[in-house]
């Protein structure tokens, strides 16, 4: 299955924006559609109008705008650790992304933590 993806400013690396690509999914960074610098809300709206899933690294912000208004197509949020080394790879941002399409879990409206679907 391919996802529509918006690719929040803080997560854009090249490298896992060609991943999710190889992964055959429908990829869009916050550059391409002109909104870098924008507020967060922007970015969020713009994904609820284009049904777009939000992919971040800027969960607390992210969380918070779900917080006040849970209708969008949803969000992946990518936590990170003190420690980096237990930080998620681009590898396993793609397997659990992969984890979560296998069970076909609704993901509208949904604020989802990656790094619990990285089995």
């Amino acid at each position: 299955m391919s996802l529509a993806l918006l690719i929040d400013e803080d997560t854009l690396a090249k490298v896992l924006v060609k991943m999710l690509k190889e992964a055959d999914h429908d990829v869009l960074t916050v550059n391409e559609v002109g909104l870098s610098g924008e507020p967060d809300e922007v970015v969020l709206n713009y994904a609820r109008k284009n049904q777009r899933i939000l992919l971040t690294l800027n969960c607390q912000d992210f969380e918070d705008l779900h917080l006040e208004n849970s209708v969008h197509s949803g969000i992946f949020a990518i936590y990170e650790n003190q420690d980096h080394r237990k930080d998620l790879s681009r590898k396993e941002i793609i397997k659990a992304i992969e984890n979560i399409e296998l069970a076909s879990i609704p993901l509208a409206n949904q604020f989802i933590s990656l790094n619990h679907w990285n089995y």
